[in-house]
């Protein structure tokens, strides 16, 4: 049948449910075992001088930090076959040197589609609605990893590829080679069933094969020199688990000029446990997984929403030496009701990493909202309120 993209859709459901899927906050401390603390665990272990780690600091991250909303005539597309696409998809973030410069921001989340071939996701359903032709950066047609939001519908992006995106990251801390590490959040995605259905691209199914890609890519890019893996913390006899709570991070002056990847996805049966397949301790491996404390490569890990009992889950996980990511705000409640309410809370949770769609002043103007995510005084790196020791000055950590 020739169906305009709309009446596609509209026969296998509106996309409002893509939206749902999109801004959904996981339910993460289902997966989170009662905390219990040990002999040597970071912030109660002997201290060797007077250190810093990476993980007795608190950054600010950027959540789809390549994401640009759409426009035009693929804007108008996309609202006749999602009105609440405003909702979700109205967010547009500087190019990653800016968001690492000019914003202040450590940590960036990409989303990656799998495009072995190339040139899947090239010719999306909305530019063939709005009578366009291609995506015209040649990248799209090569094989790699892709960076969007949804296949098909939300794919404005400052960098189009993994490769891009990272070669970014790389120059501009060539040029900043004293800057604190830099935390990379990677989600796995495909396309959504519903776009599927209405002849959008096909995705292939996450494997093994194309997990080795990623670190493949990410290695292309960025010298074993200037990557944070967990073979540079993983102890003789020990798992990445016990070695990071016996032993502790990184120092934040040794994790300058760095770079660290950590997957979203997680849980078991999933992309974790493929990717964890002849590497259970992320040997050799340049990213590491969503971990479930108790497991042994649990070292990174996320509750996404800090408020309520989460709050005292992420204070307790930091405190036993994991490494935290959470969020300080979702499109656009939070925005338009200038709720600073979860900042605050996310920020006194002592999550290392709380990631925003509003990262500095103006982006949420065109709201009538002055709400912008960022440390106090719009820092770029303070002492953590949960792991920190006593000797830490905010003042002292810039370089």
């Amino acid at each position: 049948m020739n169906l305009r993209l709309g009446e596609r859709l509209t026969a296998v459901g509106r996309l409002g449910g893509i939206a749902a899927a999109v801004v959904a906050t996981v339910a993460a401390t289902s997966m989170l075992p009662a905390a219990g603390h040990g002999p040597g665990q970071v912030g109660t272990g002997k201290r060797n001088g007077g250190d810093i780690r990476m993980n007795e600091v608190q950054f600010m991250g950027a959540h789809n930090a390549y994401h640009r909303e759409l426009q035009g005539a693929e804007l108008a597309e996309m609202i006749k076959v999602d009105p609440t696409y405003p909702a979700w998809g109205f967010y547009s973030h500087a190019a990653i040197p800016d968001l690492l410069g000019r914003q202040n921001v450590r940590g960036l989340e990409l989303d990656l589609l799998p495009d072995p071939q190339g040139g899947l996701y090239r010719y999306p359903l909305l530019r063939k609605a709005a009578g366009l032709g291609p995506i015209d950066d040649p990248a799209m047609a090569t094989p790699g990893m892709k960076v969007m939001h949804v296949a098909d519908v939300d794919y404005g992006s400052t960098c189009l590829t993994l490769v891009s995106c990272l070669s970014q990251v790389r120059n501009w801390s060539r040029s900043n080679p004293r800057h604190e590490p830099i935390l990379v959040q990677l989600e796995l995605k495909q396309t959504e069933d519903v776009v599927e259905r209405a002849g959008g691209a096909v995705s292939p199914a996450w494997n093994g094969a194309l997990l080795d890609d990623i670190d493949r890519e990410i290695r292309s890019v960025l010298s074993e020199k200037t990557l944070i893996t967990a073979d540079d913390l993983r102890r003789p006899g020990l798992s990445l688990e016990q070695s990071v709570l016996r032993y502790g991070w990184p120092t934040l002056e040794d994790a300058r000029g760095k770079v660290m990847f950590f997957f979203d996805n997680g849980g078991p049966g999933t992309i974790r446990d493929m990717y964890l397949t002849g590497h259970p301790n992320l040997e050799g491996r340049a990213v590491f997984t969503r971990g479930n404390p108790g497991s042994p490569d649990a070292a990174v890990t996320m509750v996404n929403d800090p408020r309520g009992v989460n709050e005292a889950t992420i204070r307790d996980l930091v405190d036993r030496g994991y490494l935290v990511r959470t969020r300080s705000d979702e499109p656009l409640g939070t925005v338009m009701d200038e709720d600073f309410g979860r900042l605050e809370t996310a920020l006194a949770s002592g999550a290392q990493l709380v990631t925003t769609d509003f990262p500095t002043v103006g982006m949420a103007a065109r709201y009538d909202s002055d709400f912008v995510a960022e440390l106090p005084g719009g820092a770029v790196v303070r002492c953590n309120p949960v792991s920190a020791p006593r000797n830490c000055r905010d003042d002292k950590l810039r370089r």
